[in-house]
């Protein structure tokens, strides 16, 4: 697999980060993972403008625009052929080398690496179940939760659901409310109302959480934002989950609460909107 790093196109096995990037020293860093369709990607314009937001917020001084990025993944495509252009893409900003110790200055030579897979989009299920973790999550270390380098918390749920691709780890709050899922965000709908829990709770700001919040309100579908108990959630008519690789999962079951997995009519009218809003780019959006 060919990556990019730094400006180079490298083998994996030859590419080289410094021992002093505070990337690695300290979870410095920030990334957005997102899906090729075709060779073109879906909510680019999302994943960079979250992206800038972060590496502000870390004081990381790069500038990476949607035509440096697309120049980039056209090389990689070239370089690495996934099968029909479809692939899965970490684009990783970390601070780059600096001297050892905390430092309240900028980072000026950060690291900017693209890996590229290859994705096979029958790898995604067409239903999952939901595994309520006890470990509770974690509050973000700033004003807003990052897609950063520290995935302890979300480590130690890993671990308590194991490797099961049917299966998707869900976080409740020191407060009993309903947080995420381990790599995805959570909806669901009770009477006609569609709800999610608010970043007030902690949660990741998803970029397909937004999309969907958008494609409800056109749809003319009610959606709420607030902190849910656990039994708001288990009591709905349909629930899924949302990210921006696996794209919309429905929930089949959640302990013992049961529902209508991809037969839910909700979350089918959703998959078609996102399936036609894809292949319609004509820009990279």
């Amino acid at each position: 697999m060919i990556i990019y790093l730094n400006g180079q196109y490298l083998e994996e096995g030859e590419a080289r980060l410094s021992p002093f990037d505070h990337g690695f020293l300290y979870g410095i860093g920030v990334f957005e993972t997102f899906r090729l369709y075709g060779g073109k990607p879906f909510l680019l314009k999302r994943h960079l403008e979250r992206l800038e937001k972060s590496v502000s917020d870390l004081k990381i001084e790069v500038s990476l625009t949607k035509d440096d990025v697309m120049d980039v993944l056209t090389r990689l495509l070239e370089l690495n052929q996934p099968p029909n252009g479809d692939a899965r893409v970490r684009l990783n900003v970390s601070a780059g080398p600096s001297p050892s110790g905390l430092s309240a200055d900028s980072y000026k030579q950060p690291g900017v690496m693209v890996i590229m897979n290859a994705f096979d989009p029958s790898a995604v299920p067409a239903e999952i179940e939901g595994v309520v973790l006890n470990v509770r999550r974690n509050t973000p270390e700033g004003l807003f939760r990052l897609k950063s380098h520290h995935f302890l918390n979300n480590l130690y749920g890993k671990r308590e659901i194991g490797n099961d691709p049917l299966k998707e780890g869900i976080f409740l709050t020191d407060g009993g409310a309903v947080a995420e899922g381990i790599v995805s965000n959570v909806f669901w709908t009770r009477d006609g109302c569609v709800y999610t829990p608010s970043l007030k709770t902690g949660i990741l700001d998803g970029v397909t959480r937004r999309y969907i919040m958008e494609c409800l309100e056109k749809m003319d579908v009610d959606v709420r934002q607030g902190e849910y108990p656990l039994e708001h959630l288990l009591g709905a008519d349909e629930a899924w989950m949302t990210n921006s690789v696996q794209e919309i999962v429905p929930f089949r079951k959640i302990g013992n609460a049961l529902f209508p997995g991809k037969d839910g009519s909700l979350t089918k009218s959703l998959q078609e909107v996102y399936t036609n809003d894809r292949k319609s780019i004509k820009d990279y959006k």
